[in-house]
């Protein structure tokens, strides 16, 4: 019943009976539960590792149950640890999969593999992204990490999302949570999901990226320059980890209409990013360019988290968010 909270059978078996029946030691709660001694040991052990066991106070040496409500607690508080701990393991995995990507983007002018296409420039960037408009049949899927868009730059992408959609092209874009913030950019969104395209946001993008079919991906060589030049790159096996990066960012994304619910302990995903962000060291500029948003906004942010937090350092901010259970 409890093994969702990380509790096996043999162990609810033997808390409960310690509830029940306090007075019974090792061989009566082997007796009363139809189990082995051994067995009652390795439960009292896996119990008082979850701290649902402390010494009791009336009978020294012996261990008591803690009571359920308490217990409970320490098993949710717990169970919550570990979901902190996975979507740290998948930032690290999104961070991982993003310098892959800079290792593919970084080239040298005149080096080209049969995978790899180079584009220079804003011409060429744009000719090819008409061409992923002409020759897309079934997908297409994009990060774009800019925050609000540039009003000129959505009235030159309307006319090639207008191509693909007409033609039932699926289309799914993940912006930053900061374009809730750009009426223009709400504004083209709506656009687009009016005419059947899918739009998530998330506190923070790793590149800027479009993937097409599955099969052809565009990304920039420079993230502080996306006009500059970009790489177009086909090869079987950076394509299975790009989408599969988009896909667990995509899970992990907030549709745009629905309005962004604070977790447990009060802090939007934008909170919990730069938190993350500000007990790794950032400054607030790059916390800034991570998110999508003034370096104002981001100090205002980062300052608000410190004073919720009682810190008065970053790197105390961080200390004090492990102990309050916001960060692993």
């Amino acid at each position: 019943m409890l093994t969702a909270l990380g509790l096996d059978s043999a162990s609810e078996s033997v808390y409960r009976a310690m509830l029940a029946y306090p007075g019974d030691g090792v061989a009566g709660l082997a007796a009363r539960l139809s189990l082995g001694e051994e067995d009652i040991r390795d439960a009292l052990d896996n119990l008082s590792e979850l701290a649902l066991l402390r010494p009791s106070a009336e009978r020294p040496g012996e261990l008591r149950a803690v009571s359920p409500d308490v217990g409970m607690e320490l098993l949710m508080a717990r169970q919550q640890a570990g979901l902190a701990a996975a979507q740290a393991r998948i930032e690290a995995s999104r961070a991982a999969a993003a310098q892959l990507i800079a290792d593919f983007a970084d080239l040298r002018p005149g080096v080209s593999t049969p995978d790899i296409e180079q584009l220079v420039g804003l011409d060429q960037i744009r000719d090819r992204l008409a061409r992923f408009s002409r020759e897309a049949r079934e997908e297409v899927m994009t990060f774009a990490p800019e925050g609000g868009q540039k009003p000129q730059n959505i009235e030159a992408a309307k006319p090639l999302n207008l191509v693909l959609l007409e033609r039932g092209v699926r289309m799914r874009t993940v912006y930053l949570d900061s374009v809730r913030n750009s009426p223009h950019t709400v504004e083209y969104v709506n656009w687009l999901a009016s005419r059947g395209g899918q739009v998530r946001t998330v506190p923070s993008l790793p590149t800027r990226m479009i993937v097409a079919d599955r099969s052809v991906a565009v990304i920039p060589v420079r993230s502080d320059d996306t006009a500059a030049g970009a790489v177009v790159l086909t090869g079987q096996g950076m394509l299975t980890a790009l989408c599969a990066l988009f896909e667990s960012v995509w899970e992990g994304a907030q549709p745009l209409g629905v309005a962004a619910r604070p977790d447990g302990n009060g802090l939007t995903a934008q909170e919990r990013t730069t938190l993350g962000l500000l007990a790794a060291g950032h400054t607030d500029d790059a916390i800034a360019k991570r998110l999508g948003v003034s370096p104002r906004t981001a100090r205002r942010v980062a300052n608000d988290l410190m004073e919720r937090l009682d810190a008065r350092s970053r790197f105390q901010a961080g200390v004090h968010a492990v102990n309050a259970g916001w960060l692993s």
